[in-house]
């Protein structure tokens, strides 16, 4: 009979709060290799992301609501392993890239979304790549990585990020949906462009795209006409990119002075396969990403795997 009584508590407070607004959203995202394999350790091994996301008072007829974000990223990349003191078996540069940027997100009536970042920073030593990784390696007694010192060569980095969502179909109960994915980056550190489809596979009605987790569109006010949904669903989201760029690997045309560098294999497929869910006013995900080799001469060259844990608050 408790029992009873508290799963009809915790539903009750979820339904509660699925009916609230709520206009900011704090976020910390990490990607490593770790949350696939505790003995994976190379290529793009480490990214943390911490975001703050607001509803915009700027509005538009076209537009059910525009969101600005903030966030401070950080990438990090290493050979085939983190302990290579041996700059010719160097397969890829070590390398890491940090930078602050400003994203707007524009979620229009007609089911499309259209984000646009800007992101300035650096890549290089400077970007402390070497030390962020002796301290996570300290964290978990894993040796000391060597080799930082052949990194990609300091240089200024600026990007521009481009990503066009258009909503494709939908299953008769809700169940299923397909949405179009579109990306293009273009800047000092990438040059490439994406497509790809977005499925969703839901455990109850999918929410809209227009205010779901999922397309980082789920913040609203009085001024709109949703509020807090409760989500829980699977997603699957295969991607082909061509690449004309990337500093971490080529090294930069700002600077090149760089020790190791390696060409671009232009071609690549990219898959993330994930779970979100909501519980009250935090939002949770897991995603296991996988791509195909971003460059020539890898030892291992059926691909890199790597985890993306998130969690995000929400506030009024």
């Amino acid at each position: 009979m408790k029992f009873k009584a508290f799963l009809l508590l915790l539903f009750t407070s979820f339904s509660l709060v699925s009916q609230e607004k709520f206009s900011k959203e704090i976020t910390f995202a990490n990607d490593n290799d770790l949350y696939v394999s505790f003995s994976r350790d190379r290529y793009y091994t480490n990214g943390m992301f911490l975001s703050y996301r607001y509803l915009s008072k700027i509005k538009s007829e076209k537009h059910e609501k525009r969101i600005l974000e903030w966030q401070i990223g950080h990438e990090m990349f290493t050979p085939y392993k983190a302990v290579v003191p041996n700059i010719s078996l160097h397969d890829r540069p070590f390398a890491a890239y940090l930078y602050g940027s400003f994203g707007i997100n524009r979620v229009y009536k007609t089911n499309k979304i259209f984000n646009t970042t800007l992101q300035i920073g650096v890549i290089g030593e400077n970007a402390f790549g070497k030390e962020l990784q002796y301290f996570i390696h300290n964290i978990y007694g894993f040796d000391e990585a060597v080799g930082w010192e052949h990194q990609i060569a300091n240089a200024f980095a600026i990007n521009l990020n481009l990503e066009y969502v258009d909503f494709l179909t939908k299953s008769a109960t809700n169940g299923f949906d397909l949405s179009w994915i579109n990306t293009a980056r273009v800047g000092t550190v990438y040059t490439n462009i994406s497509s790809g489809l977005l499925a969703r596979f839901g455990f109850k009605p999918l929410a809209s795209i227009l205010n779901s987790i999922g397309f980082g569109t789920n913040l609203n006010d009085d001024t709109t006409k949703y509020s807090r949904e409760v989500e829980t669903y699977f997603y699957i989201k295969p991607m082909v990119r061509y690449a004309l760029y990337d500093a971490t690997i080529q090294g930069s045309f700002l600077n090149t002075s760089s020790e190791v560098t390696k060409e671009l294999v232009p071609v690549v497929f990219d898959v993330e396969i994930g779970f979100k869910f909501t519980a009250n006013r935090v939002n949770f995900g897991y995603v296991f990403n996988y791509n195909t080799s971003k460059s020539e001469g890898l030892r291992y060259t059926y691909g890199n795997k790597y985890g993306t844990i998130s969690i995000s608050y929400l506030l009024h």
